[in-house]
């Protein structure tokens, strides 16, 4: 492919959301002098390893959900990284909580700091969003998802985040009771939260 002018380079990542990654980059006919050039204009800036971005673009909202969207696009947005999402939790997570593939390799992130957990089958490919933050396309489990992850992994998060989660959830959500009881199911905690389902009913 002919390489692109540094104008047409600039127009090609505006069109793309104003963020492209250096492989796209290249296979746009983009060279890495060029983006080199943007940067030293002050055109463009690298905001992770691969990762570049307009300058003129608006700030970025949620700097660490970028970078985890961009440098590792097949991870989900987890436990109380998605409850702070969701708006769901008094909790600040000072990680970002994400969710793998059993059999995936753990991502190597300099920043920012990571949680990795681990779910197979249904566990991990049930109850996905997707959410377009900062121009991006960010994968996080869906509310009552969270809340079935959260009693599942009660012992690491504390049995306090997931009660506290479930009641924000029901002052502020309306009650997707079909939803939880099926994630719940999937999660293998129906025992452990009918009780506190019920008393919320």
């Amino acid at each position: 492919m002919k390489d692109v002018t540094a104008e047409r380079a600039l127009a090609i990542i505006r069109q793309g959301g104003g963020t492209i990654r250096a492989k796209e980059a290249i296979a746009s006919g983009i060279q890495s002098r060029t983006l080199s050039e943007l940067i030293l204009e002050g055109k463009l800036e690298l905001t992770s390893r691969g990762i570049y971005r307009l300058t003129d673009n608006e700030p970025l909202s949620s700097p660490d959900f970028f970078t985890v969207a961009t440098r590792v696009p097949k991870a989900v947005i987890c436990l109380i990284s998605a409850l702070s999402f969701h708006d769901i939790t008094t909790q600040i997570p000072h990680k970002i909580y994400i969710a793998i593939e059993r059999s995936a390799r753990a991502p190597m992130l300099e920043y920012p700091p990571l949680a990795i957990y681990r779910f197979s089958g249904k566990a991990f490919h049930d109850g996905i969003e997707s959410h377009t933050i900062d121009g991006i396309e960010t994968k996080i489990y869906s509310a009552e998802k969270t809340l079935a992850d959260c009693f599942k992994f009660r012992n690491q998060i504390g049995m306090d985040v997931a009660l506290e989660a479930l009641k924000l959830y029901r002052s502020k959500k309306k009650m997707n009771m079909k939803a939880i009881t099926y994630y719940a199911d999937v999660c293998r905690v129906t025992n452990v939260m009918r009780p506190y389902i019920e008393s919320l009913a």
